[in-house]
């Protein structure tokens, strides 16, 4: 086990008195299995989830930058009942607000890599949006190439805008030494976003989903998400119906599409660490919002307890395979015989993720769009 003393300095400690206002959580409920950041930090050993809040929020602009957020989101999560015995939970607190958003910045970014490093999944309650490169910044120390994928609303790539929540992808796709392998944009709302933008993105041989499409067929999302190591979700990309806290758009997922999402993240053998921003509570109705995302955290657990049960990529019998041929390529597809999803063979011999739609345009003939685009990445 790592000495988690060094990242307890960073952490603000969490009172389970104050987060169920002084009531006693019922046996079976969240609150009461929870390992939790209290007087001392907690041991990690056995744990498979870390939940971290960081209310830091001056990189959208608001003034008082420490959102109460994560505690707000913790109340409506601890209250839920435990399904998934297999799958050990702790909460370790909350990330202490530096002088300026950019010392946050570096103490979330020091926890998450401390984590991640120990092979736990990381759950970040935000905050704004930008804290997204706190998140990308824990793999770049590590020197970690990683594919990310964010679902929102907006494309945050606004140069115009001071606000670091509307531009941080830029820094994000661009740095040097760049670390992303890949990038997956879930969700976007087309007339938020630049023709010219899309097309930028397409050059850089990322994959952007509109909004529309994903509802149509949302399980292609799930292959998209598979091959991910980081996903970011803005609450902006729910609809406001089903998420007031969001002011930005009417549409958008439904409460149900956006759990569904959460739950292909907590499946995901590669994900590792979670990100869940844009919750300002002032903005909120009856702390539905907060509600929403306790739901969309417990589906995360959802999704790793299905995970689990998935088997090896070399463990041929739990695997049905397929041999086809297409635009005169050999390839192979495998199909899990415990979870249904996919797999597809690249010339490289490595397998990446794919859907069963990806399997019927190789049997009839013609490239997925999912095979090209891996081949053009290289």
């Amino acid at each position: 086990m790592s000495d988690y003393l060094n990242i307890a300095d960073f952490l603000l400690p969490v009172d389970r008195n104050d987060i169920s206002h002084g009531e006693e959580y019922k046996d079976g409920q969240i609150g009461r299995v929870m390992a939790l950041h209290e007087e001392s930090f907690p041991d990690l050993d056995e744990v498979n989830i870390v939940l971290v809040g960081c209310g830091e929020q001056r990189g959208s602009g608001l003034i008082h930058g420490q959102s109460a957020a994560p505690d707000i989101i913790r109340r409506h999560f601890y209250s839920l009942y435990y399904w998934h015995q297999d799958i050990k939970m702790a909460d370790v607190g909350n990330i202490k607000p530096g002088s300026l958003y950019t010392d946050s910045y570096a103490a979330l970014k020091t926890v998450v890599q401390e984590l991640i490093n120990d092979g736990k999944t990381v759950i970040i309650l935000g905050g704004s949006h930008d804290l997204t490169l706190s998140q990308y910044n824990a793999y770049v120390d590590s020197k970690k190439i990683i594919e990310a994928s964010c679902v929102d609303a907006l494309i945050d790539l606004n140069l115009d805008s001071p606000f670091r929540h509307e531009n941080f992808l830029m820094e994000m796709l661009t740095s040097e030494p760049n670390y992303i392998r890949h990038y997956n944009h879930i969700g976007f709302q087309s007339y938020f976003v630049h023709p010219r933008m899309l097309e930028t993105m397409d050059k850089l041989r990322f994959d952007c989903y509109r909004v529309g499409s994903v509802k149509e067929t949302i399980d292609e999302m799930e292959p998209v998400i598979r091959n991910s190591n980081l996903f970011s979700f803005d609450i902006t990309a729910i609809a406001h119906t089903y998420a007031p806290a969001n002011t930005i758009s009417p549409n958008g997922f439904n409460g149900e599409e956006a759990c569904v999402l959460m739950r292909y993240a907590g499946m995901s053998p590669n994900v590792n660490s979670i990100g869940i921003y844009g919750y300002d509570a002032q903005h909120d109705k009856d702390e539905l919002t907060a509600k929403q995302i306790s739901h969309m955290i417990w589906y995360v657990l959802d999704g790793r307890s299905r995970g689990r049960r998935e088997a090896q990529l070399d463990e041929k019998d739990s695997f049905t395979e397929y041999h086809t041929v297409f635009a005169e390529v050999e390839t192979t597809f495998l199909q899990s015989k415990k979870t249904g999803r996919w797999w597809m063979q690249l010339p490289d011999k490595k397998f990446i993720a794919c859907s069963y739609k990806d399997y019927l345009l190789a049997s009839s003939n013609e490239i997925p769009e999912r095979w090209l685009r891996a081949q053009e990445r290289g």
